[in-house]
């Protein structure tokens, strides 16, 4: 049996630092992370991007990489980038029952004042944002877009398994859970 792990969280809640986390400690599995498409074309296709409006080859290149995954390997795959809007996270969990996984979110519901320390003392790459100069905005936009668009945690009908994460010790726990899970 294979596995979606599907993160869902604001920019800096420890979606990557989790993925890596949990990659290293589950056989046979591979982090697909959008930010990694976005640094590899920012670096060698930036001429390709847009400066403004939707991020089309970065998405595309992604689903490529998920498609690969799916049908050339029989790895369980960790996906790795924020998931906010529940009709497009439905729909990639969606595609994945209907290739025959198990599917599990681990929603990253850190206090705003932990997000906000982090991005002040963050040394992350600003050259992937599109429309905005650093992640303070990327989370100020995040936190407008859960405000007016009604953005809605991931709930327990959506997945087969869940999880979340309210503080830097769950990540362990979790982690081990679904190790003992796959």
């Amino acid at each position: 049996m294979r596995f979606l792990i599907m993160t869902v969280g604001t920019t800096h809640s420890g979606k990557t630092t989790f993925a890596n986390l949990l990659e290293k400690r589950l056989i046979n599995s591979v982090v697909i992370d959008q930010d990694a498409q976005g640094e590899f074309l920012e670096k060698h296709y930036p001429s390709l991007l847009p400066e403004k409006g939707p991020k089309i080859l970065k998405f595309a290149l992604s689903q490529t990489i998920v498609d690969f995954a799916i049908n050339k390997t029989d790895n369980h795959i960790i996906l790795c980038n924020s998931n906010r809007q529940k009709q497009s996270r439905l729909n990639l969990i969606e595609k994945f029952k209907k290739e025959g996984f198990q599917t599990l979110i681990v929603n990253f519901d850190l206090p705003l004042e932990i997000l906000k320390d982090r991005i002040i003392n963050s040394h992350r790459d600003t050259t992937i944002l599109r429309n905005v100069s650093n992640y303070d905005q990327v989370l100020d936009i995040q936190l407008k877009q859960t405000k007016i668009k009604g953005f809605i945690p991931p709930t327990e009908d959506e997945v087969d398994h869940l999880f979340t994460i309210t503080n830097e010790t769950d990540i362990k726990t979790v982690i081990e859970k679904i190790i003992n899970l796959v």
